[in-house]
């Protein structure tokens, strides 16, 4: 676990600086005790990403750390050349390393993160033992047991124990290794890359502001040229759909249309030409 010990202040006068003395070493105790995790992010500008990339991971190895990732992207005709580095650093080394990178080039911008896990560390040691008491009294048990009864019992509840106990050594395995060795990510870019310096003036500002308008003009232009074939094509299929209903439309109204003109004049009149019926038992009147 990585510690960081504050040396104690000498008494500045006699009055008092017995309770000094005696406070001091609880003091530097719970200091020492601390679990922190600490990442960071350092951009620098180099000329040569790659052979600055090449003394970062020398600088890793000489404090006593290690190379998690490393992305390197040579020269080409439409990019600059880039590295990108992900280190492991002794946290008590942190500060010397940092101090050594920043002398690789130009520093563009330093992000640190200290998260305190003193707690989570202390829950998981808490657990840890009380498990491994557990399962040493289980053992015992076993050793003991004498019906078959017992033996199958035992066996099942100290396998789910035993488990439980590596899971939560392991999870304090990595807690340990996350606060001995800090994580910091290096990006080594050139000049071409770097970040611009934020206008601090009128006139630089007032450029700044063109060039982002400039930007976004262009940026429209390409997606308008992207999304220019899709609406060209989404309005002929428009077309093409309005010209079919449009055409099956007149189709069944030309139909409705022929039909009536080809119906009978006693179904148009019904039956109002039809002669009355003679009485029933009766002649036709003359």
């Amino acid at each position: 676990m990585a510690t960081r010990e504050v040396a104690p202040e000498a008494p500045q006068s006699a009055e008092g600086g017995d309770a000094a003395a005696e406070g001091t070493p609880f003091a530097a105790d719970a200091d020492s005790e601390r679990s922190v995790i600490t990442t960071g992010w350092i951009s620098v500008t180099v000329d040569d990403p790659i052979e600055s990339a090449e003394a970062a991971a020398d600088i890793a190895e000489q404090s006593g750390g290690r190379i998690d990732s490393r992305n390197e992207t040579p020269a080409t005709d439409t990019q600059p050349p880039s590295a990108s580095l992900t280190m492991r650093i002794p946290a008590d080394e942190l500060d010397a390393v940092i101090d050594e990178l920043r002398e690789l080039g130009t520093v563009n911008s330093v992000s640190m993160n200290a998260s305190d896990v003193t707690q989570q560390r202390q829950d998981l040691d808490a657990r840890i033992a009380a498990l491994t008491a557990s399962v040493d009294r289980l053992r015992e048990l076993l050793a003991t047991a004498t019906s078959i009864a017992d033996l199958i019992a035992i066996e099942s509840e100290l396998t789910t124990r035993q488990a439980e106990l590596d899971s939560l050594t392991q999870q304090r395995d990595q807690l340990v290794d996350q606060v001995d060795l800090s994580t910091i990510t290096l990006d080594l870019v050139t000049e071409e890359v770097a970040p611009d310096a934020a206008p601090d003036d009128f006139w630089s500002g007032l450029l700044a502001g063109w060039g982002a308008l400039a930007a976004f003009a262009g940026w429209l232009g390409v997606a308008f040229g992207v999304m220019l074939p899709w609406l060209l094509s989404a309005l002929v299929i428009a077309a093409i759909v309005v010209a079919v209903v449009v055409g099956s439309s007149r189709t069944r109204r030309a139909r409705r249309t022929d039909a009536a003109a080809s119906a009978p004049p006693a179904a148009q009149y019904g039956n109002a030409a039809t002669p009355s019926s003679p009485p029933p038992g009766g002649t036709p009147e003359a």
